[in-house]
């Protein structure tokens, strides 16, 4: 075969569900019946051939994730993403949780699935990949709190549309934005670490800075929302966007590579149990409370 199927691919032909625009309908129906606010979060085109042939890097986004677990019940994401041995022709059905097997193999003892992951949801290779399946208008859209920390924090101030942003401070979201001091330190060191030219991430900083600057201007009297823009002049670690205070975005800074290239983290907030979301929450804070006002 050319390409590797995965259980998903079998399991939507013995559906005859195998086509684009066929599975969307599927997905909106699961979705309503799940969170209605999913509806129309499918994946792409080209995600959804990625899903039916395994070339993935790592499981889907949280929510595809759910909808896949409720359109197929019995099996899990990674299970249906999984590649699939068989010859696509034969029956698949679900496993049958309940009856155990007449000599059960010994098994290695391991900590429960959400011990071990926590509230860490997604993880990406790169950034990039990262905005292959959650678009910033899926991320910031509807979001009464944007809370951001990095370096020139491109992803809200380059690939999300000033009316957006305007839009969002009018209807009540507050922004936080907290950018590495273009005029301080580690900025020009960054730059040589990445082996840019003085001055190429400290342009590009002030240019974002001014770009919401603009546009918190433009703010109408009265608004309920708000507009924060910070600097901040310390050793540049994460990349970190909090939203809502319950889903949290982060990359580390790797040596010699530009942010697109990190991998990047999906957190999200599980009152349950303590995980990575209060880390770097707190992180969050912390900088921001050092950090200079933007005039």
């Amino acid at each position: 075969m050319a390409a590797e199927s995965t259980l998903l691919k079998v399991l939507l032909r013995q559906r005859h569900m195998q086509g684009y625009t066929t599975f969307r309908k599927e997905y909106d129906r699961v979705a309503k019946q799940l969170d209605s606010d999913l509806i129309g979060k499918w994946p792409s085109k080209a995600q959804f051939y990625r899903w039916m042939s395994g070339d993935l890097q790592g499981l889907p986004y949280a929510d595809h994730c759910r909808i896949l677990e409720k359109m197929f019940p019995g099996w899990s994401a990674q299970q249906l993403l999984e590649p699939h041995d068989g010859d696509g022709d034969s029956l698949v059905t679900a496993p049958q949780r309940d009856a155990a097997p007449a000599h059960p193999a010994p098994r290695p003892v391991q900590l429960p699935q959400q011990t071990r992951l926590a509230d860490l949801t997604a993880v990406y290779p790169t950034r990039t990949e990262f905005l292959h399946n959650v678009t910033p208008r899926t991320l910031f859209d509807g979001a009464q709190e944007i809370y951001m920390a990095g370096l020139s924090l491109n992803m809200f101030c380059q690939q999300y549309s000033d009316r957006s942003i305007l839009d969002a401070i009018e209807q009540g979201t507050v922004i936080k934005a907290l950018f590495l001091d273009p005029n301080g330190t580690y900025t020009a060191a960054r730059e040589r670490e990445e082996g840019l030219p003085d001055g190429h991430l400290s342009t590009l900083t002030r240019l974002n800075i001014e770009a919401i600057r603009r546009v918190g201007s433009k703010v109408s009297a009265g608004t309920v929302g708000s507009l924060g823009i910070r600097v901040y002049d310390e050793p540049l670690r994460f990349n970190i966007t909090i939203i809502d205070q319950r889903k949290c975005i982060v990359q580390s800074y790797l040596p010699d590579a530009r942010g697109v290239e990190s991998p990047t983290m999906v957190i999200e907030k599980n009152e349950a149990m303590p995980g990575l979301y209060t880390t770097f929450a707190q992180v969050f804070d912390s900088m921001w409370d050092r950090a200079q006002e933007v005039a």
